[in-house]
């Protein structure tokens, strides 16, 4: 595969309950207590060794609720980026939404302006990326930018699931790992 088609697909991930450990119930507003998933760095790796670039794209409704400001919200994404970095794992970008729900915003998923914005900035190619998430927003996120769709059951994953069905996105796996291993395997050719 020629080199600049391969700078064309990318992955996007949700941050909390899919990278990171998620308490429900609880804001992580402390760049120290970030708890990422042992198998997410091995995750993520894989990946990019296929040639896929990596945005983390999140909501973080404790800055619109006023539990955390944005600069504590950039404060804990950069450390989990320093983590991967640690690793061997490059970032390419990381968003967040800042805006609570109710603030009728149209950069929240599953409204799809953040998404927008990568792909232009990055030129991606919508029919060979994919979006991992743990909540149905997430799921839809993807469809609305026309992704392959991946949930995975970690976080919220499992309940999520048992509310909404089995059906919340092209396929559904255990973890972040298993989802990365899904994606090589089932990989849109471009």
């Amino acid at each position: 595969m020629p080199r600049a088609q391969q700078l064309n697909k990318a992955v996007f991930l949700d941050r909390d309950g899919t990278l990171i450990h998620d308490r429900p119930g609880h804001y992580l507003s402390r760049p120290e207590d970030l708890r990422v998933y042992k198998n997410a760095p091995a995750a993520l790796a894989l990946l990019q060794k296929h040639g896929f670039k990596l945005f983390i794209v999140s909501n973080q409704s404790g800055v619109g609720r006023g539990y955390f400001t944005g600069k504590t919200a950039r404060a804990i994404n950069a450390r989990l980026e320093s983590l991967f970095k640690k690793r061997g794992v490059k970032i390419t970008e990381t968003v967040f939404c800042p805006h609570a729900p109710d603030a009728g915003c149209s950069c929240r998923k599953p409204a799809p302006l953040m998404g927008e914005r990568l792909i232009r900035r990055y030129k991606l190619s919508p029919p060979v990326c994919y979006m991992a998430g743990d909540k149905k927003s997430d799921a839809q996120f993807g469809r609305n930018l026309g992704f392959s769709t991946i949930f995975v059951k970690t976080g919220h994953g499992a309940a999520q699931l048992k509310k909404h069905g089995g059906k919340v996105a092209d396929r559904v796996t255990a973890d972040i790992l298993s989802a990365a291993k899904w994606i090589i395997k089932h990989e849109i050719p471009d």
